[in-house]
């Protein structure tokens, strides 16, 4: 399978700054792109290039004097297997004594993913006799799932896990928060991800294309994906970032005041000369 990816995003600023982005697909799927991936910037500037404290491609550049406007876009095919997000009931819970250090900092409270709150209390009183291992993570996935109503007219870039849970509603983000805040919680290793997720294999729903977000825990001795806004396994997934929360992995963070101007994704499947399939 193939799967067209890109983006259009301009910022308004008015004063020079350094502006941060992470809008490269993740350095594990590089390989999977039919060409090296560009990330263009409009006016021209240049960009510096480098590896965050979690493996993620990232860059900044330093709007000067007299830009009063700075556009990020790309445009690429990339390669996937097509197959839905894997299932495996027998993937075990580990023992913090057992688990590899560098999962640990997975485990810890986060700036949007509030261990140590009332949610943990909470969380042990809900899946506390829940099966441990991947039983109990797809029940924090149901919860997570029925109790926050999706809403695009509700999204705020500042709502943590204990106030997604308090309030019921929100986007991708928040049902990721809360779903990572549960299951660090119960004492399983839990990582923030975004990406591009497009309506591949599924009707086409009615919303604007934007990136995703989802979530990946250490079971078995390995990362697997899950998804409690979508709460299904689902084809094309491509991670960007990974992180700790949302805080960890900005699309884009200008360091000084900036309105939002322009923002497009796509993300659709196509055949070998780009030209776009309908799936469903």
């Amino acid at each position: 399978m193939y799967i067209k990816i890109g983006f259009d995003i301009q910022l308004a600023i008015t004063a020079p700054m350094a502006l941060v982005y992470v809008l490269h697909v993740h350095p594990s799927r590089r390989d999977d792109l039919l060409a090296p991936e560009v990330v263009l910037i409009e006016p021209n500037m240049l960009a510096d290039e480098y590896l965050d404290a979690f493996g993620n491609q990232c860059g900044r550049v330093n709007a000067l004097a007299g830009v009063s406007e700075v556009r990020f876009y790309s445009a690429s095919i990339i390669r996937d297997t097509g197959l839905p997000d894997e299932v495996n009931w027998t993937a075990k819970q580990h023992d913090p004594t057992e688990l590899p250090p560098a999962t640990l900092q997975f485990l810890l409270p986060s700036r949007y993913c509030e261990v140590d709150s009332e949610l943990l209390q909470f969380a042990w009183n809900q899946f506390g006799t829940s099966p441990p291992g991947w039983a109990r993570v797809q029940a924090i996935c149901n919860y997570v799932n029925q109790h926050i109503h999706f809403n695009y007219n509700a999204a705020r870039a500042t709502r943590t896990a204990v106030e997604g849970w308090r309030e019921k509603t929100g986007v991708c983000r928040d049902f990721t928060h809360l779903a990572v805040t549960l299951c660090r919680c119960m004492n399983i290793p839990a990582r923030y991800c975004t990406g591009y997720l497009g309506d591949i294999g599924i009707a086409p729903v009615p919303y604007p294309m934007d990136f995703s977000a989802w979530f990946e825990v250490f079971l078995g001795g390995r990362w697997y994906t899950f998804d409690a806004r979508h709460n299904t396994p689902r084809i094309g997934r491509i991670v960007m970032a990974r992180g700790r929360d949302a805080g960890d992995v900005p699309l884009t963070m200008a360091f000084g005041p900036n309105t939002l101007k322009k923002f497009e994704v796509t993300t659709h499947e196509v055949d070998t000369h780009g030209h776009a399939i309908t799936t469903v």
